[in-house]
């Protein structure tokens, strides 16, 4: 089986909304909303792609899996870092190495860029994805993710 990764275009978001399902149907913290992914996606997929970065991996010309990153400022680093989301390899793909082969991709892409560091949240209980990041050599942080949502008035 030949897999090829590469940069994702507008016209993968038919393929990316459904593995982006697969990932929230097993993160507590997130729903699949077809509507907000695809929008997502595309403003993603909207720029110079400097800044932020979507890989695919395919097989046979079908997108398998994903992954993307965006550029942030680390004050701790001194430095530009980015932040490596929505990794999902379809679950018929997986234990293929595909996975290995996006967030290698997401690597290339960040020392391209002279990012100094990656950094990624995982769901706690998601052991399989925490024993993959622990293999690929990525280490927990005593840090802990919070967050805040709010609806912005129409004005």
């Amino acid at each position: 089986m030949e897999v090829k990764i590469r940069n994702a275009c507008f016209s993968d978001l038919d393929a990316m909304v459904p593995l982006l399902r697969q990932l929230f149907s097993i993160e507590a913290d997130f729903a699949a909303d077809e509507n907000r992914q695809r929008r997502g996606l595309s403003l993603m997929l909207d720029g110079c792609g400097k800044h932020r970065c979507i890989q695919v991996a395919e097989v046979d010309g079908q997108v398998v899996g994903m992954c993307t990153a965006q550029m942030l400022i680390s004050t701790a680093e001194g430095g530009a870092v980015a932040l490596v989301e929505d990794m999902v390899v379809d679950g018929h793909y997986r234990r293929l190495g595909i996975g290995r082969q996006l967030i290698a991709a997401m690597e290339t892409w960040a020392n391209k860029h002279g990012l100094v560091r990656l950094q990624l949240l995982a769901d706690r209980t998601n052991f399989c994805a925490l024993d993959f990041y622990d293999r690929m050599g990525w280490r927990p942080t005593r840090l802990i993710c919070l967050r805040r949502l709010w609806t912005q008035k129409k004005r």
